[in-house]
């Protein structure tokens, strides 16, 4: 069942690759989802390099979160925030082969509550 799983998500994760790429003046802005923290970082595809990056690890994000949605929504907020500072305001969203539902969807509904454009 689990090799089932990673199959199928990273035959979606391709195929949604093959589609978007990032630049230094839209960067893809990728998400990563385990069982107990999200990541989301915006990448630079030509370059090959991180622009700006978030996680639920992080000690401003990580105070006073009642559940995992809630900290992914800080999550996207705090690269917003980021992102903005290092003066990116559009992004392509790669969802890395999840669903666009719950932790995701908060996610990025944070990074457009923060300013991002996408």
């Amino acid at each position: 069942m689990a090799n089932n799983k990673i199959s199928r998500r990273t035959r979606i994760k391709r195929g949604i690759r093959k589609r978007i790429t990032g630049t230094a003046e839209r960067p893809r802005l990728s998400v990563y989802r385990s069982n107990k923290e999200i990541y989301a970082q915006l990448i630079d595809d030509v370059a090959g390099r991180t622009l700006a990056a978030a996680s639920s690890t992080e000690k401003e994000v990580s105070t006073e979160v009642a559940n995992k949605v809630d900290s992914s929504m800080k999550v996207g907020k705090a690269l917003a925030a980021k992102a903005i500072a290092a003066g990116i305001s559009s992004v392509v969203f790669d969802r890395n082969g999840y669903l666009y539902h719950g932790r995701v969807k908060a996610l990025a509904e944070g990074a457009r509550e923060g300013g991002l454009n996408f």
